[in-house]
């Protein structure tokens, strides 16, 4: 039995051009690898082109200082970024009664650029809810209504984790205090 012959029309040309393949494959490695270069250079460029040039003119200037020059140089390192350490759960206190509100709900994150501060709030945790929550339950309802009874309030809690952080051990700074959630009943 004959094979069939194949219609033209079907016919992908395939046979036709022996090696063709090959140039094709060699040729669409060469532009991948072309095309990842230019990309590798461009990250070069924009993330570590522009330091070694600005290190070099730092080290220039710093040469022809006295050394109590350089060394204020290097106190000007660059700061890491800061982290943002929430206090989770949000506490949840009982105002004094008399007020207006009989309840406080807040939310609270602690702004530090040391990781050995958020380690220390998070093996100390249950020791800093206490002192927040007996801060926070005796708050009185109509100042905490009002931006200023607000602000002196964070300023309490700044405070509050300072001396904590102080008296325990703890190294880092607490740079702020945030309230991420803020509510009266």
């Amino acid at each position: 039995m004959a094979a069939p012959k194949l219609d033209e029309s079907t016919d992908l040309g395939i046979e036709k051009t022996k090696g063709g393949g090959r140039k094709r494959l060699i040729l669409l490695a060469l532009v991948a690898v072309t095309v990842l270069a230019a990309g590798g250079g461009v990250a070069w460029y924009f993330l570590a082109g522009s330091e070694p040039a600005a290190t070099a003119a730092g080290k220039g200037k710093a040469a022809g200082k006295k050394g109590g020059e350089a060394s204020a140089e290097k106190a000007e390192a660059p700061r890491p970024e800061p982290v943002y350490h929430p206090l989770d759960p949000p506490f949840v206190a009982n105002l004094p009664p008399g007020g207006k509100a009989k309840m406080l709900q807040a939310a609270v994150r602690v702004q530090t650029r040391d990781a050995s501060l958020v380690s220390f709030l998070q093996k100390n945790d249950p020791m800093v809810r206490h002192h927040l929550l007996s801060l926070f339950g005796s708050q009185d309802a109509a100042e905490l209504m009002t931006r200023p009874g607000r602000e002196k309030l964070q300023a309490e809690v700044k405070d509050t984790l300072v001396r904590l952080v102080q008296e325990n051990g703890g190294q880092g700074a607490v740079e702020a205090v945030y309230f991420t959630q803020f509510v009266l009943q």
